[in-house]
């Protein structure tokens, strides 16, 4: 099985005149066209997908992704507004059609897809209350046989020079990470938010964060890297486990 993440596209609206715009619509198209060559069972995005919210950002972001050839899973990020992207959205079978967040869990591959929604209006940082932990906990725990891929916007963890104190309650990402390690079939946690390369140990298992695919915004890179777009394949081997590489779409 074969995934392909991107994230933090910070799509603009197609109307918009900020210089920024069109190159990050490009940025993401390029990825798409690399990705449909790459035998891909399912795209994830990981938040932040557009960057001001609203519905004509959304509509723009909406056409570029039709470009996919394989199944799109989204998660919302602090960017992200729940309502516009359900609006724009809709037709997604996955995502939740009433509740306060935007959980699921996908069972269609060998691989089983849960993603957690870490976002709080007004909460540019992560949020992991209990009502949240407590469906992860129920979820994870339905099947405890499969192997996992859990993936959220914001990493809990901190990235030192880059990301610090994350966030404001440093008690939740303790208890989210309290939770994980509690269901060893969870085999990769995938976040975004960060805009940045970074993998780490954490939870009883191997926690990854991405540059963003809107080039303007990331960091940490540089050369030809920090000039093209990128994207995450992450790759379930035979022996078991996920072997990630870095996609960098330099044509």
């Amino acid at each position: 099985m074969v995934i392909a993440q991107i994230s933090d596209t910070h799509i603009l609206a197609r109307s918009s005149d900020q210089a920024v715009a069109a190159p990050r619509a490009d940025n993401l198209r390029r990825c798409i066209a690399d990705i449909n060559r790459q035998g891909v069972d399912v795209v994830v995005h990981t938040g932040d997908s557009v960057h001001h919210g609203t519905a004509e950002e959304y509509a723009h972001l909406r056409e570029i992704l039709a470009d996919l050839e394989a199944p799109l899973l989204l998660i919302p990020g602090n960017r992200d507004r729940h309502g516009a992207l359900s609006a724009a959205f809709g037709h997604l079978s996955y995502l939740p059609r009433n509740g306060d967040f935007f959980h699921y869990a996908v069972e269609d591959y060998p691989l089983r897809l849960v993603a957690l929604d870490s976002v709080a209006a007004g909460e540019r940082k992560g949020v992991f209350c209990a009502r949240r932990l407590a469906w992860l906990e129920e979820t994870l725990a339905r099947e405890p046989g499969r192997p996992t891929v859990l993936f959220v916007h914001h990493p809990p963890f901190d990235i030192a020079g880059h990301y610090v104190g994350g966030y404001r309650r440093p008690r939740d990402a303790r208890d989210l990470a309290a939770v994980v390690s509690r269901h060893p079939q969870v085999e990769r946690l995938l976040c975004g938010h960060v805009h940045i390369l970074h993998r780490a140990q954490w939870g009883g298992t191997v926690a990854t964060t991405m540059p963003s695919v809107a080039v303007d915004l990331r960091k940490g890179a540089d050369g030809t890297i920090e000039a093209a777009p990128s994207y995450l394949l992450h790759v379930a081997s035979g022996a078991g486990g996920l072997v990630s590489h870095t996609r960098v779409v330099t044509h």
